[in-house]
């Protein structure tokens, strides 16, 4: 993978004309079983049971890919071999009335290893089997680091890599995504020398599984996790040194499985302190010559942690002028922008930053979000022209210096979230910066907010950090649960809006 590459991943099923590259993708990760398999087999996948089959392309190359069969639960949940389910002439046993998932393999580029491209293909797999409503993923797990061990038996080789103690390719990786080794099989597949043949049967278990439903689960998130990280201030040494502590939060929250990370606004002012000699205008604009290659390292960190990223804010040069920019990081490697649009006094008069001109709600994988950057959120016309296009997260990086002025952030956020109906999530920084001019201390305490309804915290609360403190916080947010607000909520305020008066009183002013 190349790292200086704009990175555009996109996770699609397989169709019928992807064979020749899947093919040699097979080939390059699986030389020591075989390699790709005829086209006829893949053919048969795609045709049996095109949702099962997805890949992931990197600006329309495929990097990775999962095959997957439906089969009865009953049967291959007990011992059997790699033959039970595709014959030596490439026949594969779907059955398309079958109550589990049975995932073949799953291969990925070597240049895209790291990335977690597996991690994200394994999730895609638990998403359709709880959509199909199936009990249970199945899977004979190759074990190829067991030759390496051969003083062990493979029961005890098993138990030292579930200990951590050795670390096999196949096993940790399914281990960790949360399968579960039932039992081992022998001669799974005689061909793996390097398993001994032996594999072992994982099975992970859907704990949304109805035995009598009648219609499967809607596919679309509903449950969404944000996390938020209150950010410390402090003297950093490099770019690099920023980026590393980043990171560190990034993994934290990917973790925990959140869907959102959340940083503050001008979370890198730490490296305006690397020039410390610098006056006010020239600081924020020596800042900025770190923008772009901040913007690219998130960008390939919500890639490669498969987590979205609203970087804060930061200072971008444009045309000689300069703008407080909110990015929000896809982790599909597809990267959005928010300008801040009010500018306070201290940021004219201190740093000459200009103010943008729109606002717009972002579509992701995990709802329909928007950005108001610190004072933005104090300007109710925003919100509301966010709740017009269907906003249903609103994140707010901010930073302030006193608690007054946190205390405003943080009302105005809670008023948006229950005039608009939607969830709030705001994020500041703490500590103290000595060495930087004009913004030597910051106050926080993030939090994330809900409307103020039954479906609710009593007090609108769902997550919230200790003042001044570095943390992170974590909120689950149900987005079914603003449906049901909008139509039978105690009030609601969506609906009741009145335009046309509104317009009327504004056309007099």
């Amino acid at each position: 993978m190349d790292e200086n590459a704009d990175t555009l991943l996109n996770l699609r099923v397989i169709e019928v004309g992807d064979y020749q590259p899947l093919a040699e993708l097979m080939d390059l990760v699986f030389p020591d079983v075989g390699g790709a398999w005829p086209k006829s087999t893949i053919m048969q996948l795609v045709t049996a049971f095109p949702d099962g089959q997805i890949c992931i392309e990197d600006n329309g190359k495929i990097v990775a890919a999962a095959l997957t069969l439906k089969v009865a639960y009953n049967r291959f949940s007990l011992p059997h071999t790699y033959a039970d389910i595709i014959t030596d002439d490439g026949v594969v046993f779907h059955d398309a009335k079958g109550d589990a998932l049975y995932g073949l393999d799953v291969f990925v580029h070597p240049d895209y290893r790291g990335h977690r491209l597996g991690r994200r293909l394994y999730e895609a797999r638990k998403d359709l089997c709880q959509a199909l409503n199936l009990k249970a993923i199945l899977a004979g797990g190759r074990i190829p680091g067991y030759h390496k061990h051969n003083d062990l038996t493979v029961t005890e080789y098993i138990n030292k890599v579930r200990r951590k103690e050795i670390h096999d390719p196949i096993l940790s990786f399914q281990l960790s995504n949360d399968f579960d080794v039932k039992r081992l099989m022998n001669r799974y597949l005689p061909e793996d020398g390097k398993s001994a043949g032996y594999a072992t049967l994982l099975e992970w278990d859907n704990f949304f599984y109805e035995e009598d439903a009648s219609s499967v689960h809607d596919i679309e998130k509903t449950i969404v996790r944000i996390g938020v990280v209150q950010w410390q201030m402090r003297h950093v040494l490099s770019v690099d040194d920023l980026l590393n502590q980043a990171e560190f939060f990034v993994s934290s929250l990917s973790n925990y499985q959140s869907d959102f990370a959340l940083f503050p606004e001008f979370f890198c002012a730490p490296l305006m302190g690397l020039a410390p000699e610098k006056g006010s205008v020239e600081a924020i604009r020596f800042l900025s010559e770190f923008t772009q290659t901040i913007k690219q390292r998130f960008s390939q960190l919500a890639v490669t942690y498969n987590i979205n990223i609203i970087a804060g804010s930061m200072p971008v040069l444009e045309d000689e002028k300069l703008y407080n920019v909110s990015y929000l990081m896809h982790r599909d490697g597809s990267i959005d922008e928010q300008y801040k649009i009010h500018i306070t006094p201290h940021e004219q008069r201190d740093w000459v930053i200009d103010g943008g001109e729109t606002v717009k709600v972002i579509e992701t994988d995990a709802g329909r979000v928007g950005i108001l950057i610190c004072y933005d959120v104090e300007f109710p016309e925003l919100g509301r022209i966010l709740a017009e296009q269907d906003v249903q997260i609103l994140f707010v990086p901010f930073w302030t210096d006193t608690k007054n002025g946190y205390l405003r952030v943080r009302l105005c956020a809670q008023a948006r979230a229950i005039e608009n109906e939607c969830y709030v999530a705001i994020g500041g920084s703490v500590g103290n910066l000595p060495r930087v001019d004009n913004v030597d201390i910051q106050y926080a305490e993030s939090a994330v907010f809900s409307p103020s309804d039954v479906y609710f915290p009593h007090d609108a609360t769902l997550a919230e950090a200790n003042a001044n403190t570095e943390m992170m916080i974590f909120a689950d947010v149900d987005l079914d649960k603003l449906k049901m607000l909008h139509e039978r909520g105690s009030v609601t305020n969506l609906k009741h809006r009145r335009p046309k008066l509104y317009a009327n009183h504004l056309s007099q002013e």
